[in-house]
């Protein structure tokens, strides 16, 4: 393998914070549960179900409570309600008709009549939110940064990161996200409501045995709480089922999708009970349209999904830019990061009333219809007589927001992406929906109007551009399509926007693809280090023996002593030990005691170690510790027998013959593969008459998985993906060779880049290239057009 660079070692040595969960040994267990449990399975099957239930009714309370929360945080940085502090702007002046009519509302103060003092409060407030959040996330739980989904994926896939789903991350990320949101930096909080939720599960789930010891059945419930979450923060409980299946889970069965279909139900209707905004609406941006669209608006839907695709591919690349400058230079600095992000951003959000106000409250605006009733406060987003003022605020708002989309997400508060993406796109959506409705007043005679009937003043409907432009730019972060399209529909109702948002989003696909962007999840995943294998497949052109590891830690059947093992257990950072037959070497007199070793050594090919099973070092831990409880005393020059018992061979049988099965023994019921520790009997931890020494043969996994070193690495993978074992054992002819770990294939991609790889972000240059690149692609323009102008100069 070539020499590494510093920058290649640091990214292999990223794989070695994560545990995997070999599903093999888990899949097991789970077994042998169902069948201990017989009669009494119907019993388990209600528990499942009432988890679940418990899980959806405590994320819908916690979505209500954090969306009231938000609310009264991102209003109390405008003004007051006179007639109860603790009321927002909306309840305070409830009886006023009108969304926005708060200028005739006499309940509601803002904090100064001088505009200079508002904008200073409002800034001081951003900071104060800000402040708080960064330092309880930093003190309290450094988990609860961020947006959380990338690390689920992992977790659904098979790694464990302690603390991650814990009771304290729930705790300061649901008390931290109403101030990050309210701060007004441009984060969102959908994505952090998925994480929430999924520590709701695991919190719920670990409260039961049954789930708290089988890997499997708590990753159900999170997954099922993945979907619950995404479900509370668009309002949308079937869009949440397809983002569990589409983004979230690495393997997805039926049965975990109708326990997510559930739990997103249960959730959704909880929050629908506390109707967290008194409008009957579970999100603040949900609309409803009316009104049909037509072909012809096909080609401004075409724009809006390659502005989609083109908004993806820019914030994914430049971010991942940022969050190498972050890690490099701001990883200690992150509470003065996140003030600083957010002074900025109210410094200069303030002038501009798309981002001046809420994100979602932002949306709502954007996405409204307009009709002969709307009119007044920021209503004037339907007057025709400023639609060339707003036009030019909104693509103000959509170049701004997108730069501090960039910059904001990655910081160390709970920080999501769904909603500014979507409040980038409803912008440039709006934006391009009143010049499509301007040339139309312009030119109503216009061949390509033909369409419109005259005797409807409203041919062209503005927020559903918005919302069309909405969806392009999610689908265009996220590289997500079908789940886009069926929570845009949930969001509105409307069944005949169905196609266009279908056109849109297919649009932005297919542009996300000729850019080569992956889903800024996955980017992300990748720049952590995160041991995740794509769900695609790659040809790599290589066999399993390029990638196996060889200097492995094997124990012999025979030979060591507990000295010896206690010795390689704390000197090696492995998970396990290959068991393999005694090497022979020496006369046939040291072998004449045992005759599995004479088999063993014709068998082993001239000395090559015959592979005979494979033992976890934390199985090793245990069997050690309970026969020194057992006995009071275990002499460390005791013998460790790793091997199984063979019968005595048949008298007619030659030495040469096939090799006998390791566990035709009277003790074969002693095994304890996928049993549970606490249902071993004592007696295993017992030493019995005439033994030789500790026999460890019981916990040895002698059929674990192995294939041959000439496998191609693809069949490898699949392997991981579909079985999910921790370790799998490569050998040649029955005699063990090496072995190879998904890390193992993580380090190979990341050193090796074969032929699939294509050049990545920085390898192109990064910014400083992008910037060069454009420089030179100007300056080669500004060139021609000198010479051609000379040219034309000359001739006259």
């Amino acid at each position: 393998m070539a020499s590494a660079t510093e920058d290649e070692l640091e990214e292999i040595k990223r794989y070695e914070d994560f545990t995997t969960i070999d599903w093999i040994q888990d899949s097991i267990l789970e077994r042998n549960r169902r069948i201990r449990a017989g009669k009494h399975r119907w019993t388990e099957i209600g528990q499942t179900w009432l988890v679940v239930s418990i899980v959806g009714v405590c994320i819908g309370l916690n979505a209500a409570i954090i969306s009231i929360v938000t609310e009264w945080l991102s209003d109390i940085k405008m003004g007051y309600c006179a007639d109860g502090w603790w009321l927002n702007e909306q309840f305070c002046c409830w009886e006023i008709e009108g969304e926005d009519e708060t200028d005739a509302c006499d309940s509601w103060h803002p904090w100064s009549e001088v505009g200079p003092a508002r904008w200073l409060i409002y800034v001081m407030c951003a900071a104060s939110f800000s402040f708080v959040a960064a330092h309880l996330v930093r003190s309290l739980a450094k988990y609860a940064a961020g947006s959380g989904i990338s690390e689920i994926k992992c977790i659904l896939a098979g790694f464990t990161m302690k603390r991650f789903l814990g009771f304290s991350t729930l705790f300061i990320k649901s008390l931290t996200l109403p101030l990050v949101i309210a701060s007004g930096l441009s984060v969102g909080k959908e994505g952090p409501s998925v994480h929430v939720a999924c520590c709701i599960g695991f919190t719920v789930a670990g409260w039961f045995p049954k789930f708290a010891s089988s890997q499997a059945k708590i990753r159900q419930v999170v997954t099922a709480a993945s979907a619950a979450g995404v479900a509370v923060a668009f309002g949308s409980p079937i869009g949440g089922v397809l983002f569990s299946i589409e983004e979230m889970s690495h393997n997805f069965s039926i049965k975990t999708m109708w326990r997510s279909f559930f739990c997103a139900l249960v959730a959704t209707f909880t929050l629908s009970a506390m109707n967290p905004f008194r409008t009957g609406k579970l999100v603040l941006f949900q609309v409803t349209y009316d009104r049909d669209w037509h072909f012809f608006e096909i080609i401004f839907f075409v724009i809006l999904g390659v502005f989609g695709g083109l908004y993806g591919a820019f914030v994914v690349k430049f971010n991942l830019q940022v969050a190498a400058f972050r890690r490099k230079y701001l990883q200690s600095h992150a509470v003065a990061e996140a003030v600083i992000l957010a002074v900025v951003t109210a410094m200069i959000g303030y002038f501009n009333r798309f981002l001046r106000i809420d994100m979602t409250e932002s949306m709502a605006i954007l996405f409204r219809e307009c009709d002969a009733s709307t009119g007044g406060g920021t209503g004037d987003i339907c007057q025709a007589s400023i639609q060339w003022r707003l036009a030019n605020s909104l693509l103000l708002a959509t170049i701004i927001r997108t730069a501090l989309v960039v910059i904001s997400y990655g910081c160390k508060v709970p920080a999501g992406i769904f909603v500014p993406s979507m409040a980038v796109g409803a912008s440039f959506g709006r934006m391009v929906g009143i010049m499509v409705r301007a040339t139309y007043r312009a030119y109503p005679q216009s061949g390509i109007f033909a369409y419109c009937d005259p005797n409807i003043p409203a041919c062209i409907t503005p927020g559903t551009y918005a919302f069309l432009g909405a969806a392009a730019a999610l689908s265009g972060v996220m590289r997500i399509t079908v789940t886009v399209v069926v929570i845009m529909f949930e969001l509105t109702g409307a069944l005949t926007y169905i196609l266009p948002t279908m056109i849109v989003l297919l649009v932005t696909k297919a542009v996300g693809d000729l850019l080569g962007t992956n889903g800024i999840a996955d980017e992300m995943i990748k720049f952590n280090g995160f041991p995740f294998l794509e769900k695609e497949d790659h040809a790599y052109g290589v066999d399993v023996s390029a990638v196996m590891r060889t200097d492995l830690y094997t124990v012999p059947e025979k030979g060591l002593r507990v000295k010896d093992v206690e010795s390689l257990i704390s000197s090696t950072d492995v998970k396990g030990f290959p068991v393999v037959s005694v090497v022979a070497s020496g006369s046939d007199s040291s072998l004449s005691s045992s005759w599995s070793e004479v088999v063993t050594a014709v068998e082993g090919d001239g000395g090559k170690p015959v592979l005979l099973g494979y033992i976890g070092k934390t199985e090793l831990k245990f069997v050690l510790d309970k026969f020194r409880k057992t006995a009071g005393h275990l002499d460390p020059e005791t013998a460790c027998l790793f091997g199984s018992p063979l019968p005595p061979p048949p008298p007619s049988a030659p030495v040469s013959a096939s090799r006998p099965t390791r566990l035709a023994s009277s003790r074969v019921d002693e095994l304890v593969q996928g049993i549970e520790e606490e249902e071993i009997p004592e007696t295993m931890f017992e030493r019995s008459d005439g033994s030789e020494g500790v026999e460890l043969w019981p916990w040895v996994n002698q059929t674990p998985m192995t294939v041959s070193s000439q496998l191609p690495l693809e069949i490898v993978m699949q392997l991981f993906k579909r079985m999910g074992p921790r370790v799998i054992l490569v050998e040649d002819y029955g005699s063990l060779v090496g072995l190879v770990t998904v890390k193992d294939v993580l380090r190979f991609i990341a050193m090796e880049k074969p032929g699939y790889h294509h050049p990545s972000w920085d390898e192109r240059g990064g910014l400083d290239g992008l910037l060069e690149e454009l420089w030179s692609v100007v300056r080669g323009v500004v060139n021609q057009l000198g010479e051609l102008l000379g040219k034309r100069w000359t001739r006259r």
